[in-house]
C-alpha cells in the first residue's frame, strides 16, 4: 500500500503529514476533517502495511491491536478514537502522545544516574500493572515503545503482538511460532507461551539492563537457537560492566532478568515498590555477585529446560490478586497490646498462604517529634526507633514466601499520608485499627480510619480489637473482668498482656 498523501480525506479524518514509516505500519498525523469537533487532544492514524512482501503478521497484529485498544483505558495507553474497516482500508486512529520514548535516555551522550535509572523503571514497572490489572500483557515491550510524558509518567505503545485474556490469541492461532523484539523477548515466549504477565517484567528488566551498562544482556540474537539460550543463561552481571552500580540495583535487575518465571517479581507492583524503596530490598547472591554464573548451574539449566513443560498462566489481574501489597497502618502512640495482637491477626489473615505476597508496615508520627535539637530526639534517632518497634512488631509474622518492608511517615495528616503511600505503592489491601473511642463524635467528625475508608484506592479492613480464647480463659481463671474487655491500660494487665502476645506495651513517642 502507498502513502497517504497530505491533505487526503479518510473516512471524515484529514491527513496531515506521515510521522512514522516502519515495517509493519505508516503512522500519520491527522485532524478531523469538518474542524469542528475538538477530541481535546492530537491525533495519529496508524495504517499497516500490505504490500506483497509483507508477512501475515501485519494484518494480524492489526486485528489485535485494534480490538485490544477500544478497551484499554488509564493513562498510560493512548486514547482510542476509531478503526477503519479491513475491507476496504484498515486503520486505527488513536491519542497522539507527545514525549521522549525510552531510547532518549539510551542515545544520551552522558548515562543516566542511578536515580533516574529507578525513576524510569518505576514509571514503567506502574505503566505495566496498569496494563495488567486490565488482563493484557504487552509481550513486545522494547525502548521504542515506551514513551514518557512530561509529567513523567510512562505510556506504552504499539499492541500488536498482546495478549487479552478475554480475547483470541490470534498470533498463536494462525501463526504457531514465537513472536517478538528478539533482544527483548522473554524464555517462556521463546517456546512459545504467551499470556504470562512475568514476560513483560523480563522485558523491563531488559530495558533496566541497557539503562545501568549501556549493552543488551542477551545480544541480538537472529536465530531460535540464540533466542533459547536465555532459557538458562543468565547475563554478565552488570556490576561486573559497572563497577559503580549499587548492589541494589543489580539485585533488581537481575531478578526481572531470571530464566524461570517464577523467580522474578510476581507481579510489576513488586517491582515499581523495590524501586521506590531502594533501602528496603534485601540484597542476594543476584545482588553480589560481579563473576557471573558459574559453567556448573548454567548446564544444570540447560538439562532442566530441555525437558521443560511449560503451563498457560493464569490471568493477569487473577495473578496479581495472587501476590498483593498489603499495608497496615501502626498506631504510633494510644496503642494496647490487644489492638497489636488483633492487627497481626488480621495481617495474617490477609497474607494468607500466598508466596510472593509483600507486607508494608506503616505508622504515621507527627511532624513536632523531630523538631527538637536534642540529640535523642533528633530525625534520624526517631526514625530508627519507630523502625525498630515495627520490626519487633512483625516479627511474629515473619515467613520465608513474605518479604516484609518498614516504613516512617513524618506529616500532621494521618489520613492523607495513609492514603498517598497507598496509591504511591499499588497497595491492594489495608489494615488499620476501628476507631473504638469517640463514637459519639463520629457523626460530626471523621476519624482517621473513616477517611481512609472513604478515599482508599483498594480495599480497607478495619480492626477492631479482640482477645484470643486462651486470653479470655486465663483473665477468668485469675479473677480478672477487666481482661475479658480487652483492656490493658493498667499497670496489672500489662504484664499479662505481653506474656500473651509477646509484644510489650507499645513504647509512645
Amino acid at each position: 500500500m502507498k502513502l497517504l498523501e497530505t491533505g487526503a480525506v479518510v473516512d471524515g479524518f484529514t491527513i496531515d503529514d506521515c510521522i512514522h514509516s516502519g515495517g509493519m505500519a505508516h503512522i500519520y498525523r491527522v485532524h478531523y476533517a469538518d474542524g469542528q469537533r475538538d477530541p481535546g487532544f492530537a491525533m495519529a492514524m496508524k495504517v499497516p502495511r500490505m504490500t506483497t512482501g509483507d508477512g501475515a503478521e501485519n494484518i494480524v497484529s492489526f486485528e489485535i491491536e485494534c480490538q485490544i485498544m477500544q478497551v484499554l483505558q488509564g493513562h498510560h495507553v493512548p486514547r482510542f478514537v476509531a478503526a477503519g474497516d479491513l475491507s476496504r482500508l484498515p486503520y486505527l486512529v488513536m491519542e497522539y502522545v507527545t514525549g521522549e520514548t525510552l531510547d532518549h535516555w539510551l542515545d544520551a551522550e552522558t548515562p543516566p544516574s542511578v536515580e533516574q535509572i529507578a525513576w524510569l523503571g518505576n514509571a514503567m514497572a506502574r505503566a505495566v500493572h496498569a496494563l495488567h490489572q486490565q488482563n493484557t500483557v504487552h509481550l513486545d515491550l522494547k525502548p521504542a515503545n515506551v514513551l514518557f510524558r512530561g509529567d513523567g509518567t510512562a505510556v506504552l505503545l504499539d499492541f500488536g503482538l498482546s495478549y487479552h485474556a478475554h480475547y483470541p490469541d490470534l498470533l498463536a492461532e494462525q501463526l504457531r511460532k514465537a513472536v517478538g523484539s528478539p533482544a527483548w523477548i522473554a524464555p517462556e515466549q521463546v517456546v512459545g507461551v504467551r499470556g504470562d504477565p512475568r514476560s513483560d517484567i523480563f522485558a523491563v528488566g531488559v530495558m533496566l539492563y541497557q539503562l545501568c551498562t549501556g549493552k543488551l544482556p542477551f545480544g541480538a540474537p537472529q536465530t531460535t537457537g540464540g533466542l533459547r539460550q536465555r532459557l538458562w543463561v543468565d547475563p554478565v552481571p552488570p556490576r561486573k560492566l559497572k563497577p559503580d552500580l549499587p548492589e541494589w540495583l543489580q539485585e533488581v535487575v537481575m531478578r526481572c532478568l531470571e530464566p524461570e518465571a517464577a523467580q522474578r517479581y510476581p507481579s510489576a507492583a513488586h517491582l515499581a515498590f523495590d524501586l521506590s524503596h531502594p533501602e528496603q530490598i534485601t540484597i542476594t547472591e543476584r545482588g553480589s555477585n560481579t563473576t557471573g554464573t558459574n559453567f556448573r548451574t548454567h548446564f544444570k539449566r540447560w538439562i532442566k529446560a530441555a525437558g521443560m513443560h511449560y503451563k498457560p498462566s493464569p490471568m493477569a489481574s487473577r495473578q496479581i490478586q495472587e501476590v498483593p501489597i498489603v499495608m497496615v497502618a501502626i498506631p504510633h502512640k494510644d496503642v494496647s497490646d490487644v489492638t497489636l495482637y488483633s492487627l497481626r491477626q488480621a495481617v495474617a489473615r490477609s497474607l494468607g498462604t500466598r508466596l510472593g505476597a509483600r507486607l508494608a508496615c506503616v505508622t504515621v508520627i507527627s511532624s513536632g517529634l523531630t523538631s527538637s535539637s536534642e540529640e535523642e530526639k533528633s530525625e534520624t534517632n526517631v526514625h530508627r526507633r519507630y523502625l525498630t518497634m515495627l520490626r519487633q512488631w512483625a516479627q511474629p509474622l515473619d515467613h520465608p514466601g513474605h518479604q516484609t518492608s518498614f516504613h516512617v511517615l513524618e506529616t500532621g495528616d494521618v489520613a492523607q499520608a495513609l492514603l498517598e503511600y497507598a496509591r504511591g505503592n499499588n497497595v491492594s489491601v489495608i489494615v488499620m485499627g476501628a476507631a473504638t473511642h469517640g463514637l459519639k463524635t463520629q457523626r460530626f467528625v471523621a476519624t482517621v480510619p473513616i477517611k481512609v475508608a472513604m478515599d482508599a484506592p483498594c480495599t480497607v479492613i478495619l480492626v477492631k480489637q479482640a482477645l484470643p480464647f486462651e486470653a479470655l480463659a486465663d483473665g477468668d481463671s485469675q479473677g480478672n473482668p477487666s481482661s475479658t474487655k480487652g483492656n490493658t491500660d493498667s499497670d496489672g494487665d500489662a504484664d499479662s498482656a505481653a506474656a500473651l502476645y509477646g509484644d510489650g506495651m507499645w513504647p509512645l513517642g
